[in-house]
């Protein structure tokens, strides 16, 4: 078992997992972890948006009140593979583009199917995105094989 190299972790986070978010709680119970969409470019920052609740949501007001997050994504198929990545808030969109959203839903659905989805949730009154951007600052690795 080794630490992926730079270039291996980040090409692994860029790839379209299903990414584990974990952000401390405010109010003694334990961090809230739950699976979110995202985006990711080598080199670059992490973006993710919160669903279900949106801007009222726990995982919203968390995120801005702690600043800080955890996020991991791992591949399950042998040779067993995941990356870690403690990161820091660096910006949160309350009114996301349809553009951004659909961007990050086209990692996961079709692009007629990404941009449809994200029409249909920018076109809502109450709009339930908010779009993070997270600076990773340190990273775990692990490739088994």
């Amino acid at each position: 078992m080794r630490a992926l190299t730079v270039p291996e972790r980040e090409d692994f986070l860029a790839q379209p997992h299903i990414g584990v978010l974990s952000v401390p709680s405010d109010d003694g119970r334990p961090p809230l972890t739950v699976p979110v969409w995202y985006g990711y470019e080598p080199g670059g920052n992490l973006t993710f948006f919160t669903g279900t609740g949106g801007r009222r949501a726990r995982k919203t007001r968390l995120l801005e009140r702690a600043g800080k997050l955890s996020f991991c994504v791992q591949d399950p198929r042998p040779p067993y593979r995941y990356v870690t990545v403690e990161c820091t808030l660096v910006g949160t969109d309350r009114e996301p583009p349809v553009a951004d959203v659909a961007a990050i839903a086209g990692r996961y659905l079709p692009e007629p199917d990404a941009n449809a989805f994200a029409k249909a949730e920018a076109g809502r009154p109450s709009g339930t995105f908010v779009l993070f951007t997270a600076r990773p600052d340190r990273w775990l690795s692990l490739d088994s094989g």
